[in-house]
């Protein structure tokens, strides 16, 4: 899928993932779960996150203070420089990325911290979690940079 234009195409489709989602009845949603979980180990089996690196290219998570912990071990600094050298507090009062992209992406997208990264890019996209009607509107947004979730959500609303 070409990144120029996935942004453009999640936000033509948007009105009607949403009116997808408030269609479906609350006794579907455990069904809801099961269908998009399968989607996305079928997407996930024919995807390569490292082809792409969009999520990592543009979008900030929120550091938990675990997060900083354990990239500090894993980079051998102490938790403050980390944050002195990467974090920044944003208007939530959370701890973000000082700049995009993500300082511990390499040009060919590996992570340098992929086995510490944090939990926020751990469960990302987050179509495998359960309860996944609680995200919803954060998966119609995640669709916008990355395309296995655009896809994913195009199924859905094609299979279910």
């Amino acid at each position: 899928m070409n990144l120029s234009t996935l942004r453009e195409r999640a936000q033509k489709v948007e009105k009607e993932t949403k009116s997808f989602f408030k269609s479906i009845k609350k006794s579907r949603h455990r069904e809801l779960d099961d269908v998009i979980h399968a989607l996305h180990e079928e997407e996930f089996d024919n995807i390569d996150c490292l082809e792409c690196g969009n999520c990592c290219r543009s979008l900030g998570p929120r550091i938990t203070d675990n997060d900083i912990a354990r990239i500090a071990r894993s980079l051998r600094m102490r938790p403050a420089e980390v944050v002195n050298t990467y974090l920044r507090i944003d208007e939530d009062h959370d701890y973000v990325f000082k700049s995009m992209p993500c300082p511990y992406i390499a040009e060919d997208n590996y992570c340098f911290i992929y086995d510490d990264r944090p939990k926020a890019c751990r469960e990302y996209p987050h179509t495998d979690r359960k309860k996944f009607y609680q995200i919803h509107a954060l998966t119609t947004k995640n669709a916008e940079t990355c395309p296995a979730v655009f896809n994913i959500l195009e199924r859905l609303k094609k299979e279910f």
